[in-house]
């Protein structure tokens, strides 16, 4: 049986690739990327983004140094439809979307694990940085990467265990540097890529401005305080997010930050630390890796990728979350997602409402 491995033209998917091919075999393996837009192959895209066009033609190059068969299937619609569109949508409506977290649970791991199975494979394999570690009882857990610095489990959250039992991650318990080693003695062509720092679908653009070019309306309106008191004004609240501190335009005695945003109205409303921390929010929409927690479960939430562990409490039901953390904290930004872990493990996440 064939393993599938999900080639973004990156250097880590392509070290995944060629670790996955020492170990089974190059005929045994198939390299498969997504073409997430139209432009052609080989274009220059400003910035540096991942699944840009571009990257189709280096994760073809690597394929063919790799020794393996590589594909390419469009998914440039369902990507529209399933990323862009909201993500632009979420914008406007005064959140903070986190379009990789969608990416990968409505585009990527959903469609390239169906084509998996389809073509009769027994592994998907990725170069994320997290582990997949099977447990005594025959469940599979997901887990930090060994890098804490390279850690891309929170963006996994919604991988449940039908997912896990065939997705590998090869690059768990390798560092970024042991893999760019390991590219530059196989010969890779990208094996000194710059990372992905950007949005895909952005590219090098200003957000704003990305935005504005996609329909949401640059409108002018109020920075307000806690009591509706008007401090300023500012040109859109596309601009600004939950627990943004710089940028605000204002300046006073002590440092404003960010609490909420109201579209309708076109408001940004602004208070001290203490007034926009918090100690509790509510989280919909809810994935587990397993199962859901107790009700009260102690665990740690991320309320973003490289946010702090926050110890926690949830209480969990169907459809929603809420979380009691022990301590207040800044930045609880609706749309962004809460991911929740157990030392290493991840529990599973929910998206801020």
């Amino acid at each position: 049986m064939p393993a599938v491995v999900a080639m973004s033209g990156g250097v880590d998917s392509s070290v995944a690739a060629a670790l996955c091919a020492d170990a089974r075999g190059a005929a045994d393996v198939l390299g498969i990327s997504l073409r997430l837009t139209s432009q052609p192959e080989g274009k220059e895209r400003a910035g540096r983004s991942c699944c840009a066009p571009d990257d189709l033609y280096d994760a073809r190059r690597a394929a063919a140094a790799v020794g393996i068969p590589f594909y390419v299937f469009d998914a440039e619609e369902r990507f529209r439809a399933e990323v862009i569109e909201p993500f632009i949508q979420s914008y406007a409506r005064g959140e903070t979307p986190n379009p990789c977290v969608r990416c990968n649970d409505h585009v990527k791991f959903d469609w390239l694990l169906e084509r998996a199975r389809k073509l009769g494979a027994d592994a998907l394999v990725t170069g994320h940085y997290a582990r997949n570690v099977q447990q005594s009882d025959g469940t599979w857990s997901l887990q930090r990467a060994r890098d804490p610095a390279k850690d891309q489990s929170y963006f996994l959250h919604g991988l449940t265990q039908e997912a896990l039992q065939l997705v590998r991650f090869p690059l768990g318990d390798l560092t970024k540097e042991e893999v760019r080693s390991i590219a530059r003695s196989r010969g890779l062509p990208n094996a000194d890529k710059p990372e992905s720092m950007e949005v895909c679908f952005v590219g090098g653009e200003e957000l704003p401005k990305f935005l504005e070019r996609n329909g949401v309306a640059q409108t002018k309106g109020e920075i307000v305080d806690l009591s509706g008191r008007a401090l300023g004004e500012h040109g859109g609240v596309h601009h600004f997010t939950v627990g943004q501190r710089k940028g605000i335009g204002l300046s006073r005695k002590l440092p404003l930050y960010v609490a909420s945003l109201d579209a309708s109205r076109q408001r940004v409303v602004v208070g001290t630390h203490e007034e926009v921390s918090r100690r509790a929010f509510e989280a919909t929409s809810p994935r587990w890796t397993i199962a859901p927690p107790e009700e009260g479960a102690r665990c740690e939430v991320q309320i973003r990728h490289r946010g702090r562990p926050l110890p926690a409490r949830l209480f969990a039901d169907s459809g929603q979350v809420r979380v009691e953390l022990d301590e207040p904290a800044v930045g609880v930004a609706p749309g962004q997602s809460a991911v929740f872990y157990r030392g290493d493990a991840v529990l599973g996440g929910a998206q801020i409402v």
